[in-house]
């Protein structure tokens, strides 16, 4: 088996892809990953697919420079808008978080009644309710949009207040009474469907898992996809050989579209859980998309 030293490219419309990222470099240690964050166009949620998919092609041309040997796409409306393009244009694996999420609620329901939260762009494509009748068709699913959580986060996240502390291990930070207030009112369409478990279909939103976990009740399971979404990456790099050698110290790099590089270490620390030492500011405009075969057929 040849192992493989190459970064893991995983990116993000802004930060919360990070909680993906931290569960990568805890779930598989001896990996370098080359993270990327688009928090200069954040939030991707409300924007239309099209828009979102030439976002997508600029991402992974600016990972594919990076000479990555996969690339997570940590982003649920990433991935319901362009998984596709990406694994068509690009020459390594690519995995999404939608998949991973959809695995994990279907073990987890006991009644097969599911709910999702996420973003308007995710709920608007049917890709959860896809991927889960993909492993069990009798599932019911309830879908609803959040689109408040986004920008709830990264202005929290971008205010500053509690970043000296870790997120995992005080999950009461982002539990304050205005906060219960939004996710009341994002969540409780969700309350009355019956649902024994919840996607979090937004890597964003297990920040928030806490005052959503209050609005649903205590006997809902709620389903982030971050360690399913390790796993699968796991097994497909196992698979091909390319596993990072056991000795091997890992390199973590990170990017972000923002003009505000300080705002994003400190915020891309509390939730990675690592100072993020390396940082480069990119301007993705600047960055030739790869080709969408989409508009390559319909141009042919």
């Amino acid at each position: 088996m040849q192992d493989d030293v190459r970064p893991i490219g995983v990116f993000d419309s802004g930060l919360g892809g990070l909680t993906v990222a931290r569960a990568i470099a805890s779930g598989l240690p001896h990996e370098s990953i080359t993270y990327l964050g688009d928090t200069k166009r954040c939030p991707y949620g409300p924007r239309d697919q099209s828009e979102v998919r030439r976002f997508v092609a600029q991402v992974g041309a600016w990972l594919n420079g990076r000479d990555v040997k996969a690339v997570v796409i940590a982003c649920n409306t990433a991935t319901a808008a362009a998984l596709d393009l990406l694994q068509v244009a690009l020459p390594v694996p690519v995995i999404g978080v939608v998949e991973p999420g959809a695995r994990a609620a279907v073990r987890a329901t006991r009644t097969r009644r599911v709910g999702v939260l996420a973003t308007q762009g995710t709920v608007r494509s049917g890709s959860y309710e896809a991927a889960i009748h993909a492993l069990d068709a009798g599932v019911r699913v309830f879908s609803h949009p959040a689109p408040r959580f986004v920008e709830l986060v990264e202005g929290l996240l971008i205010g500053g207040e509690h970043l000296h502390e870790d997120w995992m291990a005080n999950p009461e930070i982002f539990d304050t009474p205005p906060i219960r207030n939004i996710a009341r009112e994002e969540t409780e369409a969700l309350a009355d469907m019956g649902i024994d478990t919840v996607v979090l279909g937004c890597t964003h939103f297990p920040l928030l898992a806490r005052p959503i976990r209050a609005v649903l009740g205590d006997d809902v399971r709620i389903v982030s996809s971050a360690e399913e979404t390790c796993r699968e990456l796991r097994e497909s790099l196992e698979y091909r050989g390319d596993l990072a050698p056991d000795d091997q110290v890992p390199d973590y790099r990170f990017a972000t579209t923002s003009d505000d590089i300080t705002s994003f270490a400190v915020a891309g620390n509390f939730i990675f859980g690592h100072a993020l030492e390396s940082i480069e500011r990119v301007d993705l405009d600047r960055v030739e998309p790869l080709p969408d075969y989409r508009n390559t057929d319909a141009g042919a």
